[in-house]
């Protein structure tokens, strides 16, 4: 169940995130300082960030709240350390939850993965720009678009 709503928070997160960066993009230019390409870059990245973050605490308040693990801390920590596939941690839970932590991995590689992905859509853009001000003329396409913006 909870692997379900790990993925719809991630999809909804996802799609905020993404709309956002989009509507700070179409206003970058060849002209754009590189501060405030970096700037856009560095919120998207914080943005995403921030949402794994909310994700791993909405795995740890029910392991906390159902007592399988007595402390917030530890259960926070014993998620992160499932949701990152590290499983290096000292905390082990009960032998009927300890099927728990493997969900929690899925959970951490599907929306790793799928983070990954906006990445490098976000990066393609970045490099078009890129690329479109090393080579300084207007004759090149820098979205699937032809955004005049961007020209």
């Amino acid at each position: 169940m909870f692997l379900i709503v790990i993925i719809f928070v991630h999809g909804a997160g996802i799609r905020i995130i993404n709309r956002r960066f989009s509507k700070s993009w179409i206003r970058m230019t060849r002209t754009t300082p590189h501060w405030r390409l970096n700037l856009l870059l560095a919120l998207t990245i914080a943005s995403l960030v921030i949402l794994h973050f909310a994700e791993t605490l909405i795995w740890a308040i029910p392991i906390y709240e159902r007592g399988v693990i007595p402390s917030m801390r530890d259960s926070y920590y014993y998620v992160l350390e499932s949701y990152t596939t590290l499983g290096e941690g000292n905390i082990a839970l009960p032998d009927r939850w300890r099927l728990l932590g493997p969900i929690i991995a899925i959970s951490g590689l599907f929306t790793f993965g799928w983070t990954a992905s906006i990445l490098v859509s976000i990066m393609t853009e970045f490099g078009r720009l890129d690329r479109a001000r090393a080579k300084g003329s207007d004759d090149e396409d820098l979205s699937d678009n032809s955004d005049p913006d961007l020209r």
